[in-house]
C-alpha cells in the first residue's frame, strides 16, 4: 500500500510538472531537452507535493557585471565562491525571467584553462561596464536543472548569442546545440579563442587534413557522442557567418574584445557605446606607451619568460618548454605584507584549503587578504644560470639555487641597478603582451612625482578624482579623507574585473615622499586581472623577492657594442671585451660604445684610449648619489667623450647638444620637451661672460632672423643625442628623456647656471596642463620643500609673475582636479613665505648714493625707491593667503582660514581701502568662515 501511494505521487507530480512547465518554458528544441533532465532531477519533499526549483543569480565581485551561471571548479577559489552564491542565492521565477528576457548578449563557452576564464571575465566585464546586459555560462557544468532551466531562458531571450570557441568546444554538445539555436535565429555571434575560422571547416575536421585538427578532430568527434549530422550541420552554420570576424588566436584579445562590444553596440543601435570606444582607443594609441619599441632589443629571453610566469601563473608559446620548473614543498613559507594577524575565521578556512590540498596531492598558490594583513604563499622554481658553489665540494660540483618567486598573483619586481636595462625589459614585455590587457599604464616611481603620476591614470579609467564632484554637501571632509577617497577611486577601476598593466618605472622607495604613506596602498589587490610591474634598484620591495636582472652574456654583450661595425679583428674584439669590463657591463654604456663605433670612423682600441685619456671632474657626493656614480669612473668619462664629440662637431664651442644634456639634470625625471630643452639650453651662460658690447647688440640683432635656423639647429642637436644612445626616444612627437645616470652626471658636473636656465624656460615657455611634472621640479629648486635648499634666486618682477601665472593656477589644479589638498596647501605656504622674505627686503633701509650725491636725502627702504612695486609684492601675498584661505573652507580647517583671511584683509586695505571690489571680496570671505566657524563651536557643545 505504501509503494503504491508512492507511485501514485510519483505519477501526479510528473503530470504537474509538466502542466506548469508550459507557463515557464517556450516550446523549443532546447527546452524540450531541459524539461527532460527536470523530470529526472526533481526533489520530493517528505509531506506531499513539494518541488524544488532555486534559481541562482551570481552577485559577488567577479560576476559584478553580468549573470554568471556555472558550478565550482575545483582549484580554482573564484569558481568555488560563485558555486555558493549560486546554491544559496533565491530569486522569484517572474524577476528573473524578466530580466533574462531583456538579456542583450548570451556568452556560452565550455573549458576551464586560466587563459580563457581570463578573457571571459574582461569580456563580460566590458560589456556590462559599456551599459550592454550580458549572461554568461557554461551550460556543461550546470549540474542540476534548474540552472538549465535559467540558462535556456537565457539563450532564448537575448538579442545576440555569443559562443566562444575554443579547442575543446566541439566535444560539447552544449555548444554544438548553441551553435544550431543561435544560427536558426539569425542572432549567432562566433568568437574564436585558440583557432581561427579557416580551422573549424567540416571537411577538414572529418577527413583530417587540416593543421589544427590533423592530432586532435578525430578525437574530438568520438568524444562528442551526439550525431554526426547534427555536428556537420553546426560546423556548416559556423562556416557562413562571414560578417562576424572576432579572432582572439595569437593573444589578440583586447582587438577582439573591443571590436565585438562596437560590433553589438551597433546592431543594437547603441550610437553612443560607438563613439566613446572610438575616441577611447584613438587616445590609447597614442599615448598608452611611453617609448617605442627598440628592435635592435637583445637576449632576455629567460628573463622575460619568467615574468610572463610570474605574473599569469603559466607560460604560452616557445616558453613553456623553458629551463625553469616548478616544485612544491611540503611545508611552505608564507611572505607577509603588513603587520597584525588576521581571525579565526580566515584561519580556519585557510587550514581547510591546506587539508583539500593535501588530499589532492598538491598545494596551490594561495592569496589571503584580511583588514589587517596580506600573505602571499609562494613557490619555487629553479633558475639553472644562477650557481651557488658547495660548501663540501667547492670547484667541483654547483648547486641550483633556489629563488622564491610569487607566481600567477599579477605582481612583479625587477630589481638591478641603474643602466642594467631593466626599463627595457619591461617595454619589451609590454609590446609583447599588450594585447593580454585593456591598456598599459606607464606610471614613473620617483618619490616625488609617483602619487601624480598615479593619479594622471583618470582620464584612461574614465574616472574623475576632482574634489568639487565627490564632495559632500552635509558635511566638510577632511584634506586626509579627500585624498583617499580619490586615490580609492583610482584603485577602485584597476581592481574591476577588466585587466590593465600597470607598470611602475624606477620606484626609488616603499614610502611617499609626501606623507610617508607606503606605496601598497595605492596599487590594485593582487591576484586580480590587473597586473603589476615594479622597476626599482632598492634590493626588496613589500617583501617580495624581486626578479633580479643580471647582466647580458658575453655574446650579447658583445652584439651590442658592435653596433653596425661587424669586421673587426680578434685584437679588437679583445679591446671590447676590456671596455666592457671597464663600464661595470652596465647595459647603457654598452649602448653608448655601440652607437659611437657604428656613428664615427673609430676603432675600439682607438675608443678605449680616448676613455683613458679623459680627465675625471671634481665631484662632490652625497650618500645616495654616491652608490650610483662613485664607482663608475669609466661610464662618467665615456660620457665625457660623447660630450667632447658633441663640441667637437660644433667647430670647439660648447654646443646645443652639450648644453641640452646639462640642462636635462634639473628638468623632472620625465619625457622633456625639445623646444623647452632647447630654450633652457640656450639661457645656460657660455665660457665667456665678458663679452664686448658690440657683440652683444650684433647677437640681439640677428637673433630676430635666426629663428628657423634654432628650430634647425635644435633638431638636429635632439637627433644627434638619440643616435648616440645618450637620449631616448618618445612615442610623443617632440620630446626625449634621459637615464637617470646621465641627469645625475649633468647635475654633478659643476656649471654654473644651469638651474636659473632651466627655471627661466618652464617657467616662460612651460604649460601646467601639459608640464606639470617639469613645472613641479622649478617649484622645487625655488621654494625648498622638505628638507632641500633653494638652489634658484629670481628677482622681484619675476617672483610676482610666477606666483600669478605658475603657482596659483598650478596649486588649484592640483587641489581642484587631483584632490591633492595637502600638497597645494604647501606649495602656497611656501609662496608665502617667500613672499614675506621679499617683502622684508623691501623693508631693509639700503643705500642709494646716486640719488643721495644729488639731493643730499637718504631714502630709508627699497619700498620707497619703488613704491608701485612693493605694492605690487604686497597685494600678490594677500592674494596668496586669500586663495588659502578659501581652500582651508573645504577641509574644515575654519580657524587657520579666518586668520589668514584677515591678514589678506589688513593688506588690501592699508593700500586700496575698505571699498575697493577685491577688498569686499575678501571681506565676504571672511564673514562666511566667522559663520562657518561659529556653526563649528555650536555643535561641538
Amino acid at each position: 500500500m505504501i509503494f503504491g501511494l508512492f507511485g501514485w505521487l510519483i505519477i501526479d507530480l510528473k503530470k504537474w510538472v509538466l502542466l506548469n512547465l508550459k507557463d515557464v518554458l517556450f516550446f523549443s528544441r532546447v527546452h524540450a531537452i531541459s524539461a527532460f533532465i527536470v523530470l529526472s532531477n526533481c526533489k520530493y519533499g517528505s509531506k506531499g507535493r513539494q518541488f524544488h526549483i532555486r534559481i541562482g543569480i551570481s552577485n559577488s565581485t567577479l560576476s559584478s557585471y553580468g549573470i554568471s551561471l556555472e558550478n565550482d571548479c575545483s582549484g580554482h577559489s573564484k569558481s568555488k565562491t560563485i558555486a555558493k552564491l549560486l546554491e544559496t542565492s533565491a530569486v522569484p521565477t517572474s524577476f528573473s525571467s524578466n530580466r533574462l528576457r531583456s538579456c542583450d548578449v548570451y556568452i556560452g563557452y565550455h573549458g576551464q584553462k586560466p587563459s580563457l576564464l581570463r578573457f571571459i571575465n574582461w569580456l563580460r566585464a566590458e560589456l556590462e561596464i559599456q551599459g550592454l546586459s550580458c549572461f554568461v555560462t557554461d551550460r556543461a557544468r550546470c549540474r542540476n536543472s534548474h540552472k538549465h532551466i535559467i540558462a535556456n531562458m537565457a539563450m532564448d531571450g537575448c538579442t545576440f548569442g555569443g559562443v566562444i570557441l575554443t579547442r575543446k568546444s566541439f566535444r560539447n554538445a552544449f555548444t554544438i546545440e548553441e551553435i544550431q539555436f543561435f544560427s536558426s535565429k539569425k542572432k549567432f555571434v562566433p568568437i574564436y579563442f585558440d583557432l581561427g575560422p579557416d580551422d573549424c571547416l567540416v571537411r577538414d575536421i572529418i577527413e583530417k587534413r587540416g593543421e589544427l585538427w590533423e592530432k586532435h578532430g578525430g578525437e574530438l568527434w568520438l568524444l562528442y557522442g551526439g550525431l554526426d549530422t547534427e555536428w556537420k550541420d553546426a560546423l556548416s552554420a559556423l562556416s557562413g557567418v562571414d560578417e562576424w570576424k572576432l579572432v582572439a588566436n595569437d593573444g589578440k584579445w583586447r582587438d577582439c574584445i573591443l571590436r565585438a562590444v562596437t560590433l553589438l553596440a551597433s546592431r543594437l543601435g547603441r550610437r553612443n557605446i560607438v563613439d566613446r570606444l572610438t575616441k577611447w582607443r584613438e587616445k590609447a594609441e597614442k599615448e598608452e606607451f611611453p617609448f617605442p619599441r627598440n628592435e635592435n632589443f637583445i637576449g632576455r629571453n629567460k628573463e622575460l619568460s619568467e615574468l610572463e610566469f610570474m605574473l599569469f601563473g603559466d607560460v604560452s608559446g616557445d616558453a613553456e618548454q623553458d629551463y625553469f620548473e616548478l616544485k612544491a614543498k611540503p611545508r611552505q613559507k608564507s611572505l607577509t605584507i603588513g603587520s597584525g594577524r588576521s581571525n579565526s575565521v580566515d584561519d580556519t578556512q585557510r587550514d581547510q584549503e591546506r587539508e583539500r590540498s593535501k588530499r589532492k596531492g598538491k598545494q596551490p598558490v594561495e592569496w589571503r587578504e584580511s583588514e589587517k594583513e596580506i600573505e602571499i604563499q609562494s613557490t619555487e622554481f629553479f633558475k639553472p644560470r644562477k650557481r651557488t658553489p658547495n660548501v663540501k665540494n667547492i670547484g667541483k660540483h654547483r648547486r641550483r639555487r633556489l629563488m622564491k618567486v610569487v607566481c600567477g598573483k599579477g605582481i612583479a619586481c625587477v630589481s638591478g641597478e641603474s643602466g642594467i636595462g631593466k626599463t627595457e625589459l619591461i617595454l619589451e614585455f609590454a609590446y609583447r603582451f599588450y594585447q593580454r590587457y585593456k591598456m598599459v599604464l606607464w606610471i614613473g616611481g620617483e618619490n616625488r612625482y609617483f602619487r601624480q603620476n598615479y593619479l594622471n591614470l583618470w582620464p584612461f579609467l574614465e574616472v574623475d578624482v576632482g574634489v568639487e564632484n565627490y564632495r559632500e554637501k552635509s558635511q566638510t571632509n577632511s584634506f586626509e579623507d579627500q585624498e583617499e577617497a580619490a586615490l580609492a577611486r583610482v584603485r577602485k577601476e584597476l581592481m574591476r574585473n577588466i585587466p590593465f598593466l600597470v607598470v611602475i618605472d624606477n620606484l626609488e622607495s616603499e614610502k611617499d615622499w609626501w606623507d610617508g604613506k607606503l606605496v601598497m596602498d595605492l596599487l590594485p589587490r593582487f591576484g586580480g586581472e590587473t597586473h603589476v610591474i615594479i622597476s626599482t634598484r632598492v634590493s626588496r620591495v613589500m617583501n617580495l623577492e624581486p626578479l633580479r636582472l643580471s647582466y647580458l652574456s658575453g655574446v650579447e654583450a658583445m652584439s651590442l657594442m658592435q653596433g653596425s661595425a661587424k669586421d673587426l679583428s680578434i685584437a679588437e674584439i679583445d679591446v671590447l671585451r676590456v671596455i666592457e669590463e671597464k663600464l661595470g657591463r652596465l647595459t647603457l654604456g654598452l649602448a653608448i660604445v655601440g652607437a659611437i663605433l657604428s656613428e664615427l670612423p673609430i676603432t675600439p682600441s682607438r675608443l678605449l684610449d680616448t676613455i683613458n685619456r679623459m680627465p675625471s671632474r671634481d665631484m662632490t657626493w652625497s650618500g645616495r648619489e654616491n652608490k650610483l656614480l662613485r664607482r663608475k669612473t669609466s661610464l662618467l668619462q665615456l660620457f665625457e667623450v660623447c660630450v667632447s664629440i658633441f663640441d667637437h662637431a660644433d667647430n670647439g664651442s660648447r654646443s646645443l647638444a652639450t648644453r641640452m644634456v646639462l640642462a636635462s639634470g634639473w628638468f623632472a625625471p620625465a619625457q622633456i620637451p625639445v623646444p623647452i630643452l632647447a630654450l633652457a639650453a640656450r639661457k645656460i651662460p657660455e665660457k665667456q661672460p665678458h663679452q664686448r658690447l658690440w657683440k652683444k647688440i650684433l647677437c640681439s640683432l640677428t637673433c630676430i632672423f635666426t629663428s628657423s635656423y634654432a628650430r634647425r639647429s635644435q633638431a638636429e642637436a635632439s637627433y644627434l643625442l638619440l643616435r648616440f644612445n645618450i637620449a631616448r626616444s618618445c612615442t610623443k612627437e617632440g620630446y626625449i628623456q634621459f637615464n637617470e645616470l646621465i641627469r645625475l652626471y649633468a647635475r654633478k658636473r659643476g656649471i654654473a647656471g644651469v638651474a636659473q636656465a632651466m627655471v627661466e624656460a618652464i617657467i616662460s615657455r612651460g604649460s601646467i596642463n601639459h608640464h606639470s611634472d617639469h613645472i613641479w621640479a622649478a617649484c622645487f629648486l625655488l621654494l625648498g620643500f622638505g628638507r632641500d635648499s633653494k638652489a634658484v634666486k629670481v628677482k622681484v618682477s619675476q617672483l610676482l609673475f610666477l606666483v600669478k601665472a605658475v603657482i596659483l593656477p598650478l596649486a588649484m589644479r592640483t587641489f581642484n582636479n587631483f584632490s591633492r589638498c595637502s600638497t597645494a596647501l604647501e606649495l602656497l605656504r611656501l609662496c608665502t613665505d617667500e613672499l614675506e622674505t621679499a617683502d622684508q627686503a623691501f623693508l631693509t633701509p639700503v643705500e642709494n648714493w646716486f640719488d643721495r650725491s644729488l639731493c643730499w636725502k637718504q631714502i630709508q627702504t627699497q619700498a620707497q625707491l619703488t613704491p608701485c612695486l612693493w605694492q605690487d609684492l604686497a597685494l600678490a601675498r594677500a592674494t596668496v593667503l586669500e586663495t588659502r584661505a578659501k581652500l582651508m573652507i573645504g577641509g574644515g580647517k575654519f580657524d587657520i582660514g579666518d586668520d589668514l583671511i584677515r591678514k589678506a584683509i589688513f593688506i588690501r586695505t592699508s593700500i586700496c581701502g575698505d571699498n575697493h571690489p577685491e577688498t569686499i571680496s575678501a571681506q565676504e570671505t571672511l564673514n562666511k568662515i566667522t559663520k562657518l566657524l561659529a556653526g563649528d563651536v555650536q555643535t561641538q557643545f
